[in-house]
């Protein structure tokens, strides 16, 4: 009688554990399927400051707290400056972000070089571009003036008019994030260069007038492949995909 009691007590506490399993189980697939995960800031970041991947996660927000604005995919939002501060977990809105670092972050400005600090600027140079400097003189020997790139703001032709292809406008590729049109718009221009404006740190744009002010050294400006690399192909953002969690 105790056996066949034991038996049975035995049989029911499994049973009750499978009803509860599967009750979590069709609980958590209702929620998902109920919810949203959206891109948010894993700690604060300040306005100007650029967001690294390791800054990011995911949390599910109710589907009705959802909109088209925020970010579900932690690679839209890295490597791109926050516009205004965000707290943690606060989720990332598009209109946050300065996608392309057109204007210059909270430690730089926007210098215009004078035209008789170069000697050379490459020809396929448009706004939003990464460029490396690179000191050339009469004296010694040509070095790299910085270790990284710095970003173009703008590039202008001696009518103050923005270089680009006026049938496909680079700046309207670099927005879209089109890179087959960014590369077309660079065969044909409007112009030639005659100025251009680079987001540079004080200490930065210090180096360079002291190197080339007293004439006998100027800058070559050479475009860097890693504009390509910085810009990354736009994508359509939609709930559900794959990601790390909280």
């Amino acid at each position: 009688m105790s056996r066949n009691m034991w038996l049975s007590l035995t049989a029911a506490a499994l049973s009750a554990a499978l009803v509860y399993v599967l009750y979590d189980l069709q609980r958590m697939q209702v929620e998902r399927q109920e919810t949203v995960a959206v891109v948010v800031p894993s700690r604060f970041i300040a306005a100007g400051e650029r967001i690294e991947a390791g800054d990011l996660e995911r949390l599910r927000l109710p589907a009705g707290a959802y909109h088209a604005d925020m970010l579900t995919e932690p690679q839209a939002a890295a490597g791109k400056e926050a516009i205004v501060p965000m707290g943690r977990g606060e989720p990332v809105l598009e209109w946050k972000l300065n996608e392309y670092g057109l204007q210059p972050g909270k430690l730089e400005s926007t210098f215009q070089l004078p035209k008789d600090y170069i000697r050379s600027i490459s020809s396929g140079i448009r706004a939003g571009d990464l460029v490396m400097l690179y000191s050339s003189g009469e004296e010694g020997e040509s070095a790299r003036v910085f270790d990284k790139p710095v970003v173009v703001a703008s590039v202008k032709t001696s009518g103050n008019v923005e270089i680009d292809n006026m049938e496909k406008p680079h700046l309207l590729s670099l927005a879209e994030g089109n890179k087959e049109e960014m590369y077309a718009a660079r065969r044909d221009a409007n112009g030639t260069i005659e100025f251009i404006n680079l987001n540079l740190t004080e200490s930065q744009w210090l180096v360079i007038d002291k190197l080339c002010k007293g004439g006998t050294t100027k800058l070559v400006i050479a475009y860097s492949p890693a504009s390509f690399e910085r810009m990354g192909q736009a994508q359509t953002n939609m709930p559900g995909k794959e990601g790390t969690e909280r």
